[in-house]
């Protein structure tokens, strides 16, 4: 039976439209798009429907990216001698920095555990690694559904998943329906798998539901920063990949810097900060701005052109921090689960990886005649597989970095990767993460504060004018998607305590503290300028009060993302 909402402004809303399926999946990443294809592969007969927010598959991928080819061999072997291939560039120099203020080293490669190799590998897009998929998908007769957001989980009188529902379209700010409003559609299945990527919206409200991580550390989270050059042909290496640690973040914070050379004299660069940092007026955009500065790596881009960026969450938490997988009606994949390898800085082999051992499950529990139950062969099966041994090597890196800092916890690190290189055990045991990353502000009393250069305009950008580059478009009148609690918190609590840390942890300018008198500071307004959102997900997970909400806005709003 179709559910019948109501806006805000009281407005009866008419039913939705249902559509049947096997099997939804909610984005189009390479963890849902692969499962789609391996479940058509596994039963062509399937009926299966994949929806996407972004306004086009790829829209919204953001990734370093150097690609592990595991997932994309097991999943489509011909993918190599394929024209269309979305990989052309392998990997044929590795470097790793360790950087100061005014220099650095390069450190020898024989020191590295051999997990961290980049050799065998691709550097590319993972958006264009998705809009291959795609292809693929909709050749073998699987629907595609971009720029529709899900919404909504459906939920049938037990309690169990039975489906999701897209978006309205049209519903003015205020809750009132316009000229243009058009109802979401109830897509219902036998069973839904959600591939959201990081800090999904109807994951984490799944996640709670069904306590999922009841067992389990907190997830950790990073994010991440990237931009997209054109350099001089002179300075381009094809397949040089560069990783550095250290500057411009200080001895207490995680976090570093990828460089990769691509095709067509392109050069991707980018920075991660790990969310659990503590000082309320880092921004780790500026951090990001910083390191391009620095002596070893300014150069490359002498004469180049910025031509995209964008940000995006990362899930840093590593086996500790998966949740259960499962629950009745549907299961999680990808970096929705959290499959990230934070010290390989990859996630999209596990994700591909995690899609296909989904559909095999499921596909066995359609075969059976099954639905709407747990599948909960798939959360048994994945700590056995090449996902929880990628996982469960380098599962206390992370926590090490964080509890002794970059100059210890890092080599720390890597000790315990050799250990299980040759060892096949860890000295640590399996440490824990603690606390989660939005508790980990101190006050702003208790900190120096960190003040950042003006931007040049050539090797440094200020963000509203990296926000247009991302492409992000939103329909102006629609409701807000960055949802207040409580909309006296950033005025009265944050700002006195942490000085309003969304105006600096957001990538996009997307939070401000206005002032009626700015030499006075008096009568502050906290003002989200929720167009500028690049759907990151940083403010939902870092608000030291939790308060912010992230939901999806008018399916195809937010950034578009070419070769990224």
């Amino acid at each position: 039976m179709a559910l019948v909402n109501e806006p805000a402004s009281g407005e009866a809303l008419p039913e939705r439209e249902a559509m049947d399926f096997d099997v939804v999946v909610v984005g189009a990443g390479p963890a849902g798009l692969a499962a789609a294809i391996r479940l058509k592969q596994l039963d062509d007969t399937l009926s299966i429907v994949v929806v996407e927010k972004g306004g086009e598959v790829g829209a919204h991928i953001l990734s370093g990216a150097v690609i592990d080819p595991k997932g994309l061999d097991r999943l489509l072997p011909e993918w190599r001698d394929d024209p269309d291939r979305p990989l052309v560039t392998p990997v044929t120099d590795d470097h790793f920095m360790l950087l100061g203020p005014a220099g650095g080293i390069r450190l020898p490669n024989v020191l590295m555990p051999k997990l961290m190799s980049n050799h065998g590998n691709f550097v590319g897009s993972l958006g264009n690694v998705a809009r291959y998929l795609g292809r693929k998908a909709e050749a073998l007769g699987i629907d595609i559904y971009p720029g529709f957001a899900a919404a909504e989980v459906l939920y049938d009188a037990d309690g169990a998943v039975v489906g999701v529902a897209t978006g309205d379209m049209g519903v003015a700010r205020d809750g009132h329906i316009t000229e243009g409003f058009t109802r979401g559609m109830e897509l219902r299945a036998r069973y839904t798998l959600f591939a959201e990527g990081a800090r999904g919206s109807l994951s984490k409200q799944l996640i709670a539901r069904f306590q999922l991580h009841k067992n389990g550390e907190p997830q950790k989270y990073g994010i991440g920063l990237k931009e997209l050059w054109r350099v001089d042909p002179a300075k381009h290496k094809p397949g040089l990949v560069q990783h550095s640690f250290g500057w411009p973040l200080d001895g207490t914070t995680g976090g570093g810097s990828f460089l990769y050379h691509i095709e067509d004299n392109q050069v991707v660069v980018g920075f991660v900060v790990h969310l659990n940092y503590q000082n309320p007026t880092l921004s780790p955009f500026d951090e990001f701005q910083r390191f391009k500065t620095h002596p070893m790596i300014r150069d490359v881009f002498d004469g180049g052109t910025r031509l995209s960026y964008g940000a995006r969450a990362i899930t840093e938490g590593g086996w500790q921090s998966v949740p259960r997988l499962t629950f009745p009606g549907g299961a999680l994949l990808g970096c929705a689960a959290g499959f990230v390898n934070v010290p390989r800085i990859k996630g999209s082999h596990n994700a591909v990886l995690s899609g296909m051992l989904a559909a095999d499950h499921v596909a066995a529990a359609l075969k059976d005649g099954r639905s709407h139950d747990e599948v909960a062969g798939y959360e048994d099966a994945w700590r056995g597989s090449d996902i929880g041994t990628d996982l469960y090597r380098v599962r206390n890196v992370k926590p090490l970095w964080s509890r002794f800092g970059t100059m210890l916890g890092v080599p720390l690190g890597g000790l315990d990767m050799w250990m299980h290189q040759l060892f096949g055990r860890s000295l640590f045991g399996t440490l824990k993460h603690g606390k989660p990353d939005h508790a980990s502000l101190k006050e702003l009393s208790a900190v120096k504060p960190i003040t950042y250069p003006k931007p040049d305009g050539v090797l440094t950008f200020d963000k509203l004018s990296s926000v247009f580059l991302s492409g992000t478009n939103h329909a102006e009148n629609q409701p807000a998607h960055l949802v207040l609690a409580d909309p006296s918190i950033p005025i009265a609590k944050n700002l006195p305590l942490y000085g309003e840390p969304a105006r600096l942890y957001c990538p996009a300018g997307v939070y401000e503290v206005v002032y009626a008198e700015e030499k006075t500071k008096s009568d502050p307004r906290f003002v989200i300028n929720a167009g500028n959102c690049v759907h990151c997900k940083t403010c939902d997970i870092k608000d030291p009060s939790q308060n912010i909400t992230w939901v999806p806005p008018e399916g195809g709003g937010g950034p578009v993302y070419p070769n990224m």
